[in-house]
């Protein structure tokens, strides 16, 4: 690290609020320290007879500043939960027996090889680990019998050689062998460098006993998995092609024999065939999927087969929308499924004739930081759902919808955020400068003051096929607390509002979105509560991209931070962890044969005409927008004289650059302190 990089950092760090211990006094809006105190509730399974749920409770250890997830119980009828899973290590995916007698779930308990299957008895509380693997399972799925559990697990292989390495002596200390890489995608941004092998699908009793592998060969099996009605066979998504590697979006629903091995397809088309689930009497079969059009974005369809891959039909045309998670009723006339719209998720019942009836609108994910869209559910035979269902002021709760009617189950956050005052989350009309309506969402801190003028953040959703919307977000709460307003929105290209809205952006991006983005901004402003001449700009990974976009157009803005960003697309679609994606979908050309379009939407094409102090964060383990695009875009800044600063957030990927609570916290107060360094002193 360089000294000048040093000291901008450490600058940065001195200007950082610091937080009051609490013999000083009660803090009375969300502070970083709160985000050791949130919980948030995951994965809700209700029992098949509807009387009892079972859910991840999320929280954190600060001790160790890591996610910390718990298995709790919730008697429907009281309402009374109580833990059921708390022991040390990390407990997760629960999921009930066919007879509602026993649960299997996943668990590292502190004292064993990682993570393990385990299945608990309901009635007496016994629980017995059933697998001793030496790699984490994924996905468990109970056969409809309750006999075995099957799932899904990297097994590993030699790799590709090249030559050979001399014979090393007994007790000597060599060097770690080369490590020969012949695999388009040999990274990835969850596991960082890829070890040779292949996920493939496994099947072992319910009272435990040795693991039998279904599948084989060099291909990834997995996925949502489910079993045939008779238990003869598992179903799974996989691409079996010889050049599967390079269409990653290409896969197909198998059948695997639990006899013979032998693997039936059942999917015939060009593009995604996933999450197969079979109808109660075993005659359909229910998956999501889409004839493939290589656009940068498509919805997921519904789409109905028999058993035997014949007759499919799509139940969801008429539907705009992507679909996700079916899930058979019991008395197989309908799936439940969830759908973006507007910026939220719903909770819809499909019936096998295409109509379509929503249950729920608050559903919402257990992530913290930011207001992404998302949420999950499961069904009982008497037709309740428990799900995730939270808003702009509430973390994730389970919630119960029966006969219509939504029943929030748990209140994990009550105490703690009760005696907090938090910005207030209202919806604000934009209009794009071609009349295209623009959802946003303006945050005023928890002390607004009508006629006040507040400095201004505009914060830009990742994806860019994604969606924010009126949930829980800690990074805006403690930007609102800091004195800011906070503007969000879903610019074109965004999902939830139908195929056409995303393709504006298609083989397109960035283009229009900025302008919606200004517009945002304007609508902002012209509530009269915004102060013009100071603006702050930040965004993630597509928001990343489309600040540093931002920024080179546009000097209205004081200080901008560009996290984790694309900067040059030639570079990254030859460096990202989903290479053949990103090319084929998003260019439809590689950078050698269209160099002028990966150029011309470069934010570093405009890097010549920034004046805006920028700031640039990046996980120290990103392989989806790679470290050398944030040092880039640095070193770019820098050798112009572009007031900047490099942060790296160590161990973090991209996914998880606010995984962990006090690098979320110290990662929201270096941007506060970047804004506040030029912020003007007539608006402090």
């Amino acid at each position: 690290m360089s000294s000048r990089l040093s000291i901008a950092l450490c600058a940065i760090l001195l200007a950082s609020p610091v937080l009051a211990t609490p013999a000083e006094h009660a803090p009375r809006v969300l502070t970083g320290d709160d985000l050791f105190n949130l919980e948030a509730a995951s994965d809700p399974q209700i029992a098949p007879d509807g009387k009892r749920v079972v859910y991840v409770r999320q929280s954190n250890d600060i001790m160790h500043d890591r996610a910390r997830s718990t298995l709790w119980l919730i008697d429907v009828a009281s309402g009374v939960q109580t833990p059921l899973v708390a022991g040390a290590g990390s407990h997760v995916q629960p999921r009930w027996s066919p007879d509602g007698t026993r649960l299997a779930y996943l668990s590292s308990d502190g004292d064993g090889p990682g993570m393990q299957l385990y299945v608990r008895w309901m009635n007496t509380g016994a629980s017995a680990r059933i697998t001793s693997l030496p790699y984490a399972p994924r996905g468990i799925a109970w056969s409809p019998d309750g006999t075995r559990i099957a799932w899904s697990m990297f097994v590993p292989d030699e790799g590709a050689q090249l030559g050979k390495a001399p014979l090393k002596p007994p007790g000597a200390q060599w060097a770690e062998p080369l490590q020969v890489i012949d695999k388009i995608v040999y990274r990835t941004d969850e596991g960082g460098y890829a070890k040779p092998g292949y996920v493939q699908i496994f099947w072992t009793s319910a009272d435990g006993g040795a693991p039998i592998q279904l599948t084989f060969g060099a291909h990834n099996a997995g996925g949502q998995i489910a079993w045939s009605h008779d238990g003869r066979e598992v179903l799974f998504s996989a691409n079996l092609e010889p050049d599967w590697e390079r269409n990653i979006a290409e896969s197909e629903i198998h059948a695997v024999a639990l006899d013979t091995h032998a693997v039936r397809t059942l999917t015939h088309r060009r593009g995604p065939d996933r999450a197969p689930v079979v109808s109660p009497d075993g005659q359909s079969i229910a998956y999501v999927g889409f004839d493939d059009r290589y656009l940068g974005y498509q919805n997921e369809q519904l789409s109905l087969m028999r058993a035997d891959g014949s007759q499919s039909r799509v139940l969801t045309a008429k539907l705009d929308r992507s679909v996700a998670d079916p899930r058979w009723a019991a008395d197989g006339r309908a799936l439940f499924v969830t759908y973006g719209e507007g910026g939220g998720t719903r909770l819809a019942r499909v019936g096998l004739d295409g109509s379509l009836r929503t249950l729920a609108d608050n559903l919402v994910g257990d992530e913290f930081d930011r207001p992404y869209s998302g949420g999950q559910f499961s069904s009982a035979r008497d037709g309740s759902i428990a799900y995730t269902g939270g808003d702009a002021q509430h973390p994730a709760d389970v919630w119960l919808v029966r006969d219509g009617k939504p029943r929030q189950l748990t209140r994990l956050n009550r105490a703690l955020l009760g005696a907090r005052t938090l910005g207030k989350v209202t919806p604000l009309a934009v209009s794009a400068f071609d009349g295209l309506p623009i959802d946003a969402w303006l945050v005023t801190p928890p002390d607004f003051v009508a006629g006040r003028k507040y400095p201004l953040i505009l914060e830009i959703h990742g994806g860019p096929y994604a969606a924010y919307g009126p949930a829980f977000s800690t990074d805006y709460q403690l930007y609102a607390a800091a004195g800011y307003a906070v503007v969000y929105a879903n610019p074109r290209g965004s999902t939830g509002y139908g195929q056409a809205f995303a393709d504006q952006i298609d083989k397109n991006y960035p283009s229009h979105d900025y302008d919606d983005l200004m517009s945002v901004v304007d609508a902002a402003i012209a509530t009269g509560s915004v102060d013009r001449d100071n603006l702050f700009v930040t965004g993630g990974s597509g928001g990343g991209v489309l600040t540093a976009w931002i920024v080179g157009k546009t000097d209205r803005f004081r200080a901008a931070v560009s996290q984790k960003p694309v900067i040059n697309w030639t570079s990254f679609v030859l460096t990202s962890d989903m290479t053949p994606y990103f090319a084929r979908y998003w260019f439809g050309k590689y950078p050698w044969e269209d160099i002028t379009s990966y150029w011309a939407h470069s934010p570093l094409s405009l890097v010549g005409n920034v004046k805006t102090p920028t700031l640039v964060i990046v996980g120290g383990e990103d392989h989806r927008t790679p470290v050398s695009e944030s040092e880039q875009y640095y070193e770019a800044l820098q050798l112009r004289g572009v007031p900047t600063a490099l942060i790296k957030v160590p161990g973090a990927n991209h996914g998880g650059l606010a995984e962990r609570p006090s690098q979320s916290a110290a990662k929201t107060a270096a941007i506060l302190a970047w804004f506040e360094r030029y912020r003007s002193a007539a608006n402090r």
